[in-house]
Formats: C-alpha cells, structure tokens, sequence
C-alpha cells in the first residue's frame, strides 16, 4: 500500500508547479471566452496556438495604450462577471452587453461597439420574417444574453440556449430549431458563410458592448475610457472595424464619421477563404497536425489534474473508511453526513462552489487547485465506500491473531488489516481513476484549458466537430490505457497470490499432517 501512495505521489510531484493567477503591475490581465468566439476572439486558422480577433486587437491597442502587456486568462462566457469579481482578471471584454442587470454587477467603461440582434432561418423557411412570426417556434439564442431576453419578453417561444454559438446555427441547419437570434457580428461570421441559413427581418434592438471592470477599480476604469476614447479619435478602432468587415450604419452614426473605408477587409477576407464549404484531404491533413501542440498541452494539463485529484481522493477517502468503521460514533456519523453528501450533490456545483464561492469567506484557490481539490474531494467520498468494503472484507479473525500478538490496534491496522483490504480495492480505484480523467474535463468550466476546453475551441473555429472529436476521443484514450493495463496487471498478480497463497496454506497443512502421522 505504502508503495503504490508512494509513486502515486511521485506522479503527482510535477502538478504542484502549477502556476496561480497572481497580479501583475506590467501586466493588463483580460477575461474572455474564445470558444466559439468568432469574430471576437477564437484560434487563428493558420496556428491554433494564436489568439485572434477584433477584441483581441482592441485590447493589444489599450495595453499599448497604457503601457502594459496583455494577458489572456479564458473563462466560459457566463462566467465571465463572477471571474472579474472573483479577482481572476483585471478587465473583462468578450461581446459583454451593457445591460441593467450586467451593471449592477460591474462597472463598464464607454461603449467601444454597437450593434443589432439579427435573426436566421434556415433557407427553405417561408414562416418565419420578424421577431414576431417566432411565437410558438423553437428558437436559439446565447445563454444569459440580450436575444435570451427578449425571446423571452416576446412570450410563447420555447427558448433553447446555448454556450456555443456555432453549435446553435448547427442545429439551426439540421432542423432541430426554427430559428435563431445572436448579435449581427455572430451571425455574420457563425452563419453568414452557411448555404443552408438565411437572415430575415429588419435589425431588432440595440446591443451596446464595453469593458468590465470591478465595482471598487475606478482608478482603472477611467484609464480605459481614456484608452478607447485615444483609440476612437486616432481611427484605431475603424481600422480594427473595417479589417474585421464590422463597420456599420450605426458605427458611422455612433462615431460621427460617415467616411469610406480606411483599411481591407484582411481578417474578413481570410475568415472567407477557410471556410469555404470545400477543403480537400492534404489542408485537412494539415489542420489537424497544426491542432496537436494545443492538444498536447490541455492533456498535460488534464493529465496533472487527475493525478493529483486522485491522489487526494485515495488519501482522503482512506481517512473517511477508517472514520467510518473504527472512529467513535459521532465522528463516524460526521464523515458518514460527507460522504453521502458528496454524493449526493453534482460535481459541477461543488467546483463552483469552491472557486466562485469560497473566496466571499476569504479562502481562494487558484483554477489548478481548485479543480484537482474539488475533484479529489468528490471521488474521495467514493474511494471511502471502496475501501470500507476492503475493509469489511476482511476476517475478524485476521484482528484477533494480531491482537493475540500483542499489537496495538493500530500496529494491526497499518501491518495486518489495511495491506489485505488494499489488495481486494487496487482494481476498482484504478477504474476510478479513470472515470475522474474523463470527468476532468468540467475543469474547463473554472478557466482551465483541458482537453474537452480545447476541443470546443477548436472545432468551433473550424467547424469540425467530427474529425476534431476523434482526435480528443483517441488522445483521451491514449491516456487512460497504461492505467487500463495497470488495473488488469494488478487483477491478474492478485489473483496468482491468492492463488500461491492457497496452495502454500495446502503445502503447509499436508507438512504439519505428516508430522504428526
């Protein structure tokens, strides 16, 4: 047993290098969300490992603004607001609408964009026009936004919300809803190059986007409302605007210049030429060989997170076994209470509670720590249900020879009753462990980019969610194998000890009986 915590320790050495999200004077730490992030902020095609868009430009031109560095920390787009109160980033920017119930939460600098919500139906639709004809009607739009909210102030719409934009136009095109309403810069780029949908209606509302920043950072607020105030006046922001084909009517009127365009439509243009409906088998090919560093890095990370979760949940759920069969009573029924109730409530909640929530009461973890401890503590509740099973599997016979000895009850414990019932519990903790590498991948949700978040942001980008799976579907699998054949290898050396062990008791009595004849 002590082996095996050992090199399990030894395993776990390298994750506890994890860097924390820590302040940095030089540095202007953003918050964003790039899967599925286009035209804002997603993998540039050529190289998955770049960060491009036109809110990334913006940022890169007010941390030159300010004299500082950008750095990127990803956040799932829902959590961006409870990350920047959190303290994970100094400002958060990724298509954020100015909306009452967004500033009761946050600050928010002068509007850097407007726009309109658009709405799209798949091409054969004739039903559908306006906002209007979507009642009664299956309609997608992003969780937690703007469109969310007016769909539901239309009434009788059966609303369906996303995380994904790209995935709500998918289902859009394969029939699954009626109908779907995003931010005209979404559309333009998530479904603007699908032969399968069409816009429809004339622009419904206004969206007003602009910079978070915390309640109590004013100091930096008013610094980015001079730096966008620079860029708007300096035409730093058309230039972004027209690059990315984002200029409008209403950024003409917004910004009081009616020009024509100062710069190319590069990036748009681009962003056409790779996602053309056609892509032979070499650029194919070529896409995924330019995937593998990113995937190579989100496993690393997947890998250290599950290996140190495990072995706090062998640790752990070992100390609750033990609670639970030989610690007095009410110490038993305290760790029986968190056991149950670990397993009783989701793992997801748990990781919430403990990154979003443990901070108000002043303990705060950084997104590694967070993840492997809410995932340790979860499955520990586990591996104590597996190790007093050990336990009870063993012969209270195995006590009463130890204590005839003389031991200690706890010399019997650690040299007699634990390396037994650690034998009868190796193959179930290695499946265990297993099970926490692929439910690592909620990790991603507390900014940690593993392998599911990385796979959502890159087949997002491309559109391929086929091919890309595959890919995260085989290196999962890749991963989990040696612990596969470890689990086998150890079912198999405990079946041929058991096995020794038999015949020697057999060998031992047929000796005794021959002394005595």
């Amino acid at each position: 047993m002590r082996r095996f915590l050992i090199s399990m320790l030894v395993l776990a050495l390298f994750a506890a290098l994890a860097p924390a999200a820590s302040a940095d004077n030089g540095a202007l730490r953003w918050g964003g969300d790039s899967e599925g992030g286009f035209p804002y902020m997603f993998p540039n095609q050529q190289n998955a490992d770049e960060l491009i868009g036109f809110e990334v430009d913006i940022v890169k031109e007010l941390a030159a603004y300010l004299g500082m560095t950008p750095e990127y920390i990803n956040n799932a787009w829902d959590n961006l607001i409870p990350g920047l109160e959190r303290g994970l980033y100094d400002i958060a920017i990724n298509g954020l609408e100015v909306t009452p119930e967004h500033e009761e939460m946050v600050n928010f600098s002068i509007p850097y964009y407007k726009t309109f919500l658009q709405l799209a139906v798949r091409r054969e639709t004739q039903d559908i026009s306006s906002l209007d004809d979507c009642r009664g009607k299956v309609v997608g739009t992003l969780k937690e936004s703007y469109a969310q909210m007016v769909l539901e102030e239309l009434g009788d719409v059966d609303v369906r919300t996303y995380i994904v934009e790209a995935n709500t136009y998918e289902d859009l095109a394969n029939g699954r809803l009626d109908a779907a309403l995003f931010d005209a810069p979404i559309a333009i780029y998530s479904a603007g190059f699908n032969p399968e949908i069409k816009f429809v209606g004339p622009p419904i509302g206004e969206i007003i986007y602009a910079v978070a920043v915390t309640k109590e950072n004013r100091e930096l607020l008013t610094k980015v409302n001079e730096g966008i105030v620079y860029l708007r006046d300096s035409g730093k922001l058309r230039e972004i605007y027209d690059r990315w084909g984002l200029w409008s009517p209403i950024m003409a009127a917004e910004f009081n210049d009616y020009s024509p365009r100062k710069v190319e439509m590069t990036n748009y243009d681009e962003w056409a030429e790779n996602h053309r409906p056609e892509l032979t088998l070499d650029k194919k090919l070529a896409r995924y060989v330019s995937m593998l560093p990113t995937f190579g890095e989100a496993a690393i990370l997947t890998l250290k997170v599950s290996v140190t979760a495990m072995v706090i949940a062998i640790v752990f759920g070992l100390i609750l076994a033990i609670a639970r069969v030989f610690a007095p009573k009410w110490i038993a029924l305290a760790a029986t209470a968190f056991v149950e109730f670990m397993r009783g409530t989701p793992l997801l909640i748990q990781l919430f509670f403990i990154f979003y929530g443990l901070p108000n009461v002043g303990v705060t973890l950084n997104p590694f720590w967070a993840g492997a401890i809410g995932l340790g503590i979860n499955y520990a509740a586990y591996e104590a249900e597996i190790y007093r099973a050990g336990l009870f599997a063993i012969q209270q016979t195995q006590w009463e020879a130890a204590l005839a000895l003389g031991m200690t009850r706890w010399q019997a414990m650690r040299e007699v009753i634990l390396p037994q019932a650690f034998r009868v519990v190796i193959p179930p903790i290695t499946n265990d462990f297993i099970s926490l590498l692929k439910d690592s991948s909620l990790v991603s949700t507390i900014t940690l980019v593993d392998l599911t978040k990385a796979y959502g942001q890159l087949a997002g980008t491309y559109y391929d969610y086929f091919g890309t799976g595959i890919m995260v579907a085989f290196i999962y699998l890749v991963i989990g194998l040696p612990f596969v054949a470890f689990s086998r290898y150890a079912e198999r050396r405990l079946a041929e000890q058991d096995k020794d062990g038999k015949k020697g008791a057999a060998q031992n009595f047929y000796r005794t009986s021959a002394r005595w004849r």
